[in-house]
């Protein structure tokens, strides 16, 4: 698979299965509160493409930027890194 440019990947949790050939995918990032010095988590859902429904609720998976393939889907799930059961 070839890719244009640098894309951007980002590691995250799948939350949600649901939908057909979308899962809904949580990362989490450790940000620096700017008085107390202090990290704070925060998360974000992005909705992913899941062509063959791989993904189930729980498993860590790597997603990738990609075009827009609606209206709020703009990742792909690359791989399944590690699978819950």
């Amino acid at each position: 698979m070839s890719e244009r440019g640098n894309r951007k990947t980002q590691v995250g949790v799948v939350v949600s299965d649901k939908m057909d050939k979308t899962a809904v995918v949580k990362v989490d990032r450790l940000v620096k509160h700017p008085v107390y010095n202090k990290y704070i988590k925060r998360s974000a859902k992005y909705k992913a493409h899941d062509m063959d429904n791989a993904a189930k609720i729980g498993d860590r998976v790597l997603i990738v930027e990609t075009r827009p393939l609606s209206k709020d889907k703009r990742w792909k799930i690359r791989q399944i890194i590690e699978s819950k059961g």
